[in-house]
């Protein structure tokens, strides 16, 4: 077993082999009795014939080999294993101080970026409010300086009318003939549409006999609303006749063939284009406006969608009494 023991270890081997060649160079032809360097060493090996001397050079020279490179591969193992715990300690030095620092910002980090996020928050929320009031009184301002350009245009000198209105010749929703003359001595609002329009139109003409009953109601003066028809294929004196008595008594509905209807259309640059045909079902887009024309029929004024009751009431109202007061 001990044999065994310094055979597995390749130090201990080395010495051994050594030893026992040693032994057996200098005690192979002794008379004595057998000599044992170590306990349970087999006799019979060295009782084995003596070799001659140039192999006996060449087995020593063999084993200093192997144990020169056992020794240098062991100690290379020992340099490695060092260097690899030396590094794997130093890299977890450095992994541990990385750490550290990470935290450590990471700690300096929430203590400070808590008060600047909150002062980055109130200065964001107090700069868009101070825009939006910027704005705002920007907007007003520029809605005052256009109204007031408008007033100061109109109390000016009139350098001349725009080119809208002229004669026309249609037929009423009775079937009698009308011409712009039979209009002579009344203030008019005309609206241009056609009976088939499925929300615009209803709701302009809606607005239309309120405000003129607003007008009469609160000034006293007497207003004619007129609806022009841009769909002669379909508003026959009929149509039109069962549409204008659905909103005021007083809505007079004008109808024609389609020259008469787009002369009249191009006297009050009114635009109407039929779109979506299919069949006899389709629609018309066109302009929508109202004009106020004075008892001349000249054009005064127009008001856009945007108007309501109110506001269109009162600014009839207004132009009406500006012209008796140029007029006086």
């Amino acid at each position: 077993m001990a044999t065994t023991a310094l055979t597995r270890n390749p130090t201990l081997g080395c010495i051994y082999r050594s030893l026992a060649s040693k032994i057996t160079l200098s005690q192979l032809r002794s008379t004595n009795p057998p000599f044992r360097p170590f306990h349970g060493f087999p006799p019979q090996s060295l009782l084995r014939p003596p070799l001659p001397q140039s192999e006996i050079h060449l087995v020593a020279l063999y084993r200093r080999f192997l144990c020169s490179s056992t020794s240098t591969a062991t100690a290379t193992a020992s340099q490695a294993s060092s260097s690899t715990g030396g590094s794997s300690e130093g890299n977890s030095g450095k992994g541990d101080k990385s750490d550290q620092s990470q935290n450590t910002s990471e700690q300096g980090k929430s203590v400070r970026g808590g008060p600047v996020s909150w002062l980055s928050f109130l200065l964001l929320v107090a700069t868009g409010a101070g825009v939006i009031f910027y704005y705002d009184n920007e907007k007003r301002r520029h809605i005052e300086d256009i109204n007031n350009a408008s007033i100061a245009v109109k109390q000016g000198p009139s350098v001349g009318k725009a080119a809208i209105g002229g004669p026309f010749s249609l037929v009423n929703q009775n079937g009698k003939a009308v011409t712009d003359g039979d209009f002579l001595g009344k203030w008019t609002v005309m609206y241009f549409g056609f009976t088939h329009c499925p929300d615009i139109c209803p709701d302009e003409l809606q607005k239309l006999a309120a405000a003129v009953d607003k007008i009469k109601k609160s000034a006293g003066i007497e207003v004619v609303p007129v609806f022009i028809s841009v769909d002669p294929e379909r508003d026959t004196v009929e149509q039109v006749h069962e549409y204008v008595k659905e909103f005021h008594p007083n809505l007079i509905g004008l109808t024609g063939n389609p020259e008469e209807i787009k002369k009249v259309a191009r006297a009050y640059r009114v635009y109407y284009m039929k779109t979506e045909e299919e069949g006899s079902d389709y629609l018309v887009d066109h302009s929508i406006v109202m004009y106020l024309m004075d008892p001349n029929m000249e054009f005064v004024k127009f008001y856009g969608k945007n108007n309501d009751v109110d506001a269109l009431s009162d600014g009839i109202i207004k132009e009406i009494k500006q012209y008796k007061k140029v007029k006086a």
